[in-house]
């Protein structure tokens, strides 16, 4: 068996190349941007006013005057105007362009109109006040989202803004998921005393969802030459092949020996984890990737959320920040494993991420992921880990 860090570093030498494509902004969650992209115009584009008010000639006010005649009235969206008369002011919205001889503005709440006379109430006004001007953000040409950037809502507002209504972006590995095992049984049906419904196999497929993989799904019976033919027809066609049990020492835990009959390298199989030890990893000679990974359903999401999220990120050069979270109480583990222990983290209220543990009845009791949100990863060289102590944290449901 190998540690929890060799494998991670074993997985991080074996990356697929992802292609680029284009998508519309509506599609773009989540995805990696695959080009620089450049303001088109100075950001803003205009002397923008930012506060409902009038705009006035700042030298006015600092010599002493606090009435201003309205000369006229402006909108958002009207062409720029011009105050005729420094000694006067104009009226204006939000967003509106500043007028010409006009810098600074002064909101509503601090004046009063009567007859069209605007009387500033306040005694501090700051030259250029409550205006936006031109290319104070970014100016026509500067790199306004670059290559790389994890695309989200923010990112559809800046594309939008410069007129970009598709992006090239990086495009996810085609994947698919293959159970195996004949105890497992449809969802839709009822199981017979010896059957369990597949289920782990959900939970993986709507991980990678929402890593943007989309995935088909596929059962095989514990039959090796059905596994053989199966395998080698479906991994010709995916960049990640997904395997959720049959890779245990077991009498008919075939997978192993077909992967490498079909040609698989085997990079590993065992890791000194738990949940997950009998995790497997290997590349096919067509360059797909395969995990296959324990059939127990908290194994199995366990080495999804660490393994093949590790893959993906590498892959596609994210930088995924690792999560620390401190232990709520005490927590005793004796073998010299990786512990991967379920809990729910939330913040206290002195801010800090705190995480409650769930300790279930093994890979196979499942119920717990429900309450939890994450696995806190507890590493093999200790026994004992105490109440305040800071560990590194999967979060797999961000519900805080």
């Amino acid at each position: 068996m190998i540690s929890y860090q060799e494998a991670l570093a074993t997985i991080s030498k074996y990356p697929f190349e992802p292609k680029s494509g284009h998508l519309k902004l509506g599609e773009i969650n989540g995805h990696i941007l695959n080009e620089d992209l450049y303001a088109d115009r100075d950001f803003p584009p205009y002397d923008r006013v930012t506060m409902d008010g009038i705009s006035i000639n700042y030298e006015a006010f600092d010599k002493g005057q606090r009435s201003f005649e309205i000369e006229k009235t402006i909108g958002a969206g009207m062409p720029q105007s011009s105050l005729e008369d420094t000694a006067k002011c104009v009226q204006i919205m939000t967003g509106a362009m500043l007028p010409l001889n006009a810098d600074t503005i002064i909101r509503y709440e601090d004046i009063t109109i009567e007859d069209d006379i605007a009387t500033i109430n306040v005694d501090t006004v700051k030259p250029r006040q409550n205006v936006h001007f031109k290319g104070e953000d970014k100016k026509q040409g500067d790199v306004v989202l670059p290559k790389g950037t994890v695309l989200g809502a923010p990112e559809m507002i800046i594309a939008a803004s410069i007129g970009k209504p598709t992006l090239e972006v990086l495009l996810p590995p085609k994947a698919a998921i293959i159970t195996t095992g004949d105890e497992l049984v449809s969802i839709d049906e009822t199981p017979l005393d010896h059957q369990i419904r597949r289920s782990s196999n959900y939970g993986v497929q709507d991980l990678l969802k929402q890593w943007n993989v989309g995935a088909k799904q596929y059962h095989i019976n514990d039959d090796k030459q059905l596994i053989m033919n199966k395998l080698s027809s479906i991994i010709s066609t995916v960049d990640l092949l997904v395997l959720t049990g049959g890779v245990s020492r077991g009498k008919f835990d075939f997978l192993p020996e077909v992967l490498e009959e079909l040609g698989v390298v085997k990079h590993f199989h065992k890791v000194k984890q738990r949940p997950g030890k009998p995790f497997w990893f290997g590349t096919a000679p067509n360059g797909s990737t395969v995990f296959a990974l324990p059939g127990n359903p908290v194994s199995t999401f366990a080495c999804a959320n660490v393994y093949i999220k590790q893959w993906l990120t590498k892959s596609l050069g994210i930088n995924d920040q690792t999560i620390y979270v401190k232990l709520n109480q005490d927590i005793d583990f004796a073998p010299p494993l990786t512990y991967f222990l379920e809990c729910r983290a939330e913040f206290s209220s002195s801010g800090e991420l705190e995480a409650t543990p769930f300790r279930g009845h093994g890979s196979g009791d499942f119920a717990n992921m429900s309450q939890a949100n994450g696995f806190v990863i507890l590493p093999s060289d200790k026994l004992e880990f105490k109440k305040g102590e800071v560990y590194p944290y999967i979060l797999y449901r961000k519900d805080f």
